[in-house]
Formats: structure tokens, sequence, C-alpha cells
């Protein structure tokens, strides 16, 4: 076994450090002197790059704008809303200085925008005709986290957060749901998760909200990660902001908000889900380079048939590994950074018109005709991506339970990891006590079941059923 892959720690013996050193060794990210703060990496940030291309594009399609605001946010206008400011409040960073002078009000760096974008739409809507507002934003925001792990949880983080304004409530949950469905489209097409998408409760939903909707993912150690969120404020926000607009009948109306956000939480996701003892295993729709072609050996005839495969690949990402490396070395090079196919050109191939492709995510290994190396890529692109979508799905399913009593509960949390279904009331006493006892907490309302039976925990009459796991 080459060097490269010795370094990764097996997954099934301690999973944090398996996470780590594939963060590392696949060379997406690491630490700098900055406590608590990652630096991506090029390839990591490749990979975000071609998350936010995709949903910039999808974005655009519903007729989002980008926009940038202000990185400092003044305590005058954090503290407008009590309730939004009382949940980041143990996670805000402050800047008290200006150079050498002290400031005559503190600024807060953002954790998220949603008093700054109030502040800027009572400003600049008036009429019905301003409605509806579609704004998003790409940037950077800072959360003081206690415990940071690169792409899971860092003081600062990338990620997008839309903004929208409507006229009225429905077309305000309308856009909700919208773009709920958005990101669980890009996570199940491009990411190969398939998560699962529903409500927050009361007691878990983002502060300030009226309803939040999630996007859980299951991770391959059975983990929960939040993956992605959408708010539907109603106009409480507005209210606060005093932003009112004229409708066509003349009348002072007060607009409906949405908030929708996801982050480089996703790459994490994607380590966690599908890669293994050999490093990371990219879903070829996201993977930055697609192809890594390994010559064996050098003349004319390797560089010809290079030449034609490379022409043929056209707009298809690809590396040519020319290194003086071992051809050992350079496949575990390839497969530490989870390329999705790999194309081996040695002399014995040649002798016989022939390409060696090696499949990452399984790393089965098929010979082609020359000819055929190209459209067979293409081919397995598909079925790559696909492959990885149902082996996390059929993982995820096999460690979801239907849990009935609350000593089972228990149990479960303490042996046996992944996603209980349960029946719960409304009182956030009972998650609560959840969480005291098995450090699990509920992910979302399980929509289409129905609700059967006492609380799990009290014994009074369930309200709903839920997910409860463990979580990054």
């Amino acid at each position: 076994m080459s060097k490269l892959v010795t370094k990764i720690t097996d997954r099934d013996k301690d999973f944090a450090s398996w996470y780590t050193d594939i963060v590392r060794e696949a060379d997406l990210a690491t630490y700098g002197s900055s406590k608590g703060m990652m630096i991506i990496k090029p390839y990591g940030y490749a990979i975000w790059e071609n998350i936010q291309s995709v949903l910039d594009k999808e974005f655009k399609r519903f007729g989002h704008e980008n926009v940038m605001m202000p990185l400092l946010i003044p305590e005058s206008l954090l503290n407008i809303e009590k309730e939004h400011i009382e949940g980041f409040a143990p996670e805000v960073a402050w800047v008290t200085h200006g150079g050498h002078e002290k400031l005559e009000e503190r600024m807060c760096i953002r954790p998220t925008s949603e008093v700054l974008f109030c502040d800027l739409y009572k400003n600049i809507i008036h009429s019905y005709r301003d409605l509806p507002k579609l704004y998003n934003q790409w940037c950077n925001v800072m959360r003081w986290e206690k415990t940071t792990r690169p792409f899971l949880r860092s003081r600062e983080f990338l990620w997008q957060e839309g903004h929208t304004m409507h006229a009225t409530k429905e077309d305000a949950m309308e856009e909700t749901l919208r773009m709920l469905h958005v990101y669980e489209d890009f996570q199940r097409n491009y990411l190969a998760l398939p998560v699962i998408v529903g409500k927050k409760t009361d007691k878990e939903k983002f502060a300030g909200a009226e309803c939040t909707y999630t996007l859980e993912a299951m991770m391959y150690n059975g983990v929960a990660l939040q993956n992605g969120t959408s708010h539907y404020f109603g106009n409480h926000f507005a209210k606060c902001f005093n932003i009112t607009f004229l409708d066509q009948n003349n009348e002072l109306q007060t607009p409906y908000q949405t908030s929708w956000g996801l982050s480089t939480r996703m790459i994490g996701g994607i380590i966690m889900t599908h890669g293994d003892n050999h490093g990371l295993v990219l879903p070829p729709k996201i993977a930055p380079i697609k192809v890594s072609i390994i010559p064996i050996g050098e003349g004319k005839e390797l560089s010809s048939v290079i030449e034609k495969i490379t022409k043929e690949l056209e707009d298809i990402p690809y590396e040519i590994d020319s290194s003086d490396k071992t051809p050992g070395y350079k496949f575990a090079y390839s497969e530490v950074r989870g390329i999705p196919i790999r194309i081996e050109i040695g002399k014995r191939d040649l002798e016989k018109g022939e390409v060696t492709l090696v499949r990452r995510d399984t790393l089965e290994k098929e010979n082609v005709r020359i000819e055929d190396a190209v459209k067979r890529t293409k081919e397995l692109f598909k079925i790559i991506q696909d492959d990885m979508y149902n082996r996390a799905l059929k993982r995820r399913d096999e460690m979801i339970y239907d849990v009935k009593t609350y000593e089972e509960l228990v149990d479960y949390g303490k042996n046996k990891p992944g996603f209980m279904k349960i029946n719960i009331c409304d009182n956030p006493d009972c998650e609560t006590k959840i969480k005291e006892d098995t450090s699990m907490k509920s992910r979302c309302i399980i929509e289409d079941e129905s609700v059967n039976g006492p609380c799990i925990v009290c014994g009074n009459k369930a309200t709903y059923r839920i997910y409860v796991g463990k979580q990054y």
C-alpha cells in the first residue's frame, strides 16, 4: 500500500481522525494562526466554486439578484429584534476599537444578515410595485464556536444567504418551500446526498422565525448533519423594523419575509457520506477534476493516445500526472483526492489497443478500446453518480429505527448510530429531556406519517412524529 494511503486512519476505528486525515491528505483545508478558522486550500475551494456555480444559476433562474452587505452590524441594529440576538448572543464576535480609538458603539461581525437586509429594505420598499425583493449574497460569516472542525464547524465560514420580501403571506411561504426544494434537488442530484427534508419543531426553529425547514443528511457513522435551512419569518422582522408599503388600494401594509442558506459544511457532508479508507470520493457532477490520466512510461505512441483522449474530453476537466512519482503513488494520489475516473495508459495497454479505466467509488477496473475510452468515461459518470446516491440511501435507511418506548430510545442513543422515529408532544421539555438523557436532538417533523399513540417521553397525547439523532 502507498505511503499516501497509510496516513489515513481506518474509518471504522476512529471516524473523527479519519475525517481529519482526509481533509489534510486530499489537500482541502488546513488551520493557520487564526484560531478556530480554516484556510480553504485551492482544491477544497474549487469544490465550493462548483457548488456556488450550480446554485447561483438556480437562484437567478428564479429571479434572485446577488448583493453585498456590510461585514459589521451596529449593536443597536442587532438589538432591534431581541429574540434573534438572544439566539446568537453566545456566538457573536464584537469589534470594539477602530485603530487606537474605542468605538462609540461596538459592532458585531455578522453571524447572519437578517437585520442588515431589513435595514436596507425599510429604505427601498415603499410600494407594492417594489415587491417581491429577491436578494441573495455569497459571503463569509463568523460564529464564535468553542469546538471547531474543518468545514463542519469553524468560526468563520463561507455560505450564501437569501433574504426576500413579499407582498403576501402566501407568496413568502411559496418562496420558503421553493428554495428548500432547490436545495433538496441540488444535494440529491449533484452531491448524491439522500437528505431528509422537513419542518423543525418550535424548540429547534431559527430564532425569530415563524417556522424553519431543514435538510438533514446522515453521515456514514449515523450522525446527522444539518445541510441547509429555509425560514419563513412572517412579518415579524418587518414590523420590528417598521417596513411598510402601499398596496394597490393605497393602503399601508407590512410585507412578509423569508431567509434561506447553506454553507461550506456541505463539503464535510460529502466527505463523511462518501469517503473511504483510500480518501475522498467525489460525485462526478461536483468534482473539480473529473478524470486523472496516468501515463505509465513514455514515448510518441503514448503521447499520441493521450492527445486523442484529451481532445475528445473537450470541456470535461482533467489532469495528466506526468510527474516522476511511481505509478502506485500516482494511483493513490488520484484516489485520495476522489477523482471520479482514472485512465491508466501503459505499454501493455497500447499493445492491445486499450486503456484501463478505474472507478474511484468502487475501485473497479475495466479495459476498453482506445477509441471507446471517452464514451465509456462519460457513461461511467452517470453510473457512479447514481450508485453513490443509492449506496448512501441504502445505508441511511438501514440506520433509521422506529422506536416505541423511552427505555428503548435511551438504549439506542447509547448503542445504535442513526435516526430514531418517535412520537412526541409539543411540550419543549420533552425534547430537552431527550437531549439530556441521550445527547440526541430533534432533526425534523415527519410529515407523511400519522400520529398514533402517546408521547414517548411524558405519555401524554403525541402531537407529531419526529426524527431524533446525534448531530455535528
